[in-house]
C-alpha cells in the first residue's frame, strides 16, 4: 500500500510539473512575441495594444464557445460594457487611476456576463444564437440612448488616465499601454489556463459533451454555465477597459455586431476549445487584416474572406489545432 501510494504521489508531482511547465512555456511565448512586436513596430504599438485587447476578448469568448459549446453572437455586449464602465468612472466619477478604472471594467463586464447568461442560457442551438445577436443590438441601442453618460454616436471622450502606478504616463507611442496589456494579458492567460484545468474547467467540458449525463450526475449545468458567463465578462471587461485605458475613449463600435462576428471568426481561425488557438487566431486575423487593408483598400475583404473559406475547408480544427495535430503526427511516425 505504501508503494502504491508513493507511486501515486510522484505521479501527480510529474503532472503538476508538466502543467508548471506547459504554464511557462505559455508565458514565454506571450512575453516573447511581446517583445518582438515591440521591436519591430516600434512605430505602432497603438495597433499591438489594440490586438492585445481584442486577444482578451476572444479569450473570453473561448471560455463560453469553445469550453462550454454555448453559441453566441453578441459577446461584444460584455467588452463595450467593460469600456463604457471604465470611461464613465473616469469621465463621470473622476476615477481616472488606471488600476480603478480597470476594476470598474471587471465589474461592469461581469454583470453584463451574468445579464447575457440569464438571457442567453434559457435557450439552446438556434435560439441561443438569436437571443445573443438580439443582446449586442440592445446593448448597442441602450448606449446609444444614454447620451449624457455615454456620449451617444459621438463617443465617449475625455478620459485621461493618471500615471499608471504613480510614475508611468501614458504618452503619444503608447509604450505604458502596450507593457500594461501585455502585463494584463499574461496574467489572465495564467489564470485562464488554471481555470479550464480545474475541476470546474472539466464540468464545463463535460456539460459541453453531455449535460444531460452531468445534470444525472447532481451537478447544475446553468450554474456552472453561469459561473463561466460572469468570469468570460469579467476577461472580456479587461479587455474592453484596456481599451478606454489607451485609446482614452470609447465609441459604440465596442458594442457593435461587427466587433462580436469578427472575434468568433478569429476564434474559429485559430481553434476553439484552446486559449493558445484563441491568442493565434486574434494575430493572424489582425495582422492579416492590417497589411491587406492597407495593400488594396478596395478588395481587402475579399482576400479576408479567402483565408477564412481556406482554413475552415483545409484546417477544420483551426491554424494552431492544425499544427498541433501534425506535430502529434510526426512525433507517434518518429516512435
Amino acid at each position: 500500500m505504501t508503494m502504491v501510494t508513493m507511486n501515486d504521489a510522484l505521479e501527480g508531482s510529474h503532472r503538476k510539473g508538466r502543467k508548471f511547465g506547459r504554464d511557462l512555456a505559455g508565458l514565454a511565448v506571450i512575453l516573447g512575441l511581446a517583445v518582438v512586436g515591440y521591436l519591430l513596430f516600434p512605430n505602432n504599438l497603438a495597433l499591438l495594444t489594440r490586438m492585445t485587447a481584442i486577444a482578451l476578448l476572444v479569450l473570453s469568448l473561448d471560455l463560453v464557445t469553445g469550453y462550454c459549446g454555448v453559441a453566441t453572437l453578441g459577446h461584444a455586449a460584455l467588452f463595450g460594457s467593460g469600456a463604457y464602465a471604465a470611461g464613465i468612472a473616469a469621465v463621470h466619477f473622476g476615477l481616472t487611476d488606471p488600476l480603478l478604472m480597470l476594476g470598474c471594467g471587471i465589474l461592469g463586464g461581469a454583470l453584463a456576463g451574468l445579464v447575457c447568461g440569464l438571457v442567453i442560457l434559457r435557450a439552446h442551438g438556434l435560439p441561443q444564437l438569436v437571443l445573443s445577436i438580439a443582446l449586442i443590438h440592445l446593448f448597442h441601442e441602450f448606449a446609444n440612448k444614454a447620451s449624457s453618460w455615454t456620449g451617444g454616436s459621438d463617443g465617449l471622450a475625455g478620459i485621461a488616465p493618471d500615471p499608471l502606478l504613480g510614475y508611468f504616463e501614458f504618452d503619444l507611442w503608447g509604450r505604458t499601454a502596450y507593457v500594461f496589456g501585455i502585463v494584463l494579458l499574461a496574467g489572465v492567460f495564467t489564470l485562464l489556463r488554471r481555470i479550464v484545468r480545474s475541476p470546474f474547467g472539466m464540468l464545463c467540458r463535460g456539460i459541453k459533451e453531455d449535460p444531460i449525463r452531468i445534470r444525472a450526475m447532481g451537478a447544475s449545468p446553468k450554474l456552472a454555465l453561469m459561473k463561466m458567463y460572469a468570469i468570460s465578462g469579467a476577461v472580456a471587461g479587461t479587455g474592453g477597459a484596456l481599451n478606454a485605458i489607451s485609446t482614452q475613449v470609447v465609441g459604440l463600435d465596442s458594442l457593435s455586431f461587427t466587433l462580436s462576428a469578427e472575434s468568433l471568426v478569429m476564434l474559429v481561425l485559430g481553434g476553439t476549445g484552446s486559449l493558445f488557438g484563441a491568442l493565434t487566431g486574434t494575430i493572424v486575423f489582425m495582422f492579416f487584416e492590417d497589411i491587406v487593408s492597407a495593400a488594396n483598400p478596395f478588395h481587402w475583404l475579399t482576400m479576408v474572406g479567402v483565408l477564412l473559406v481556406a482554413v475552415v475547408l483545409f484546417a477544420p480544427k483551426g491554424l494552431y489545432g492544425t499544427v498541433v495535430g501534425l506535430a502529434m503526427r510526426w512525433r507517434e511516425a518518429r516512435r
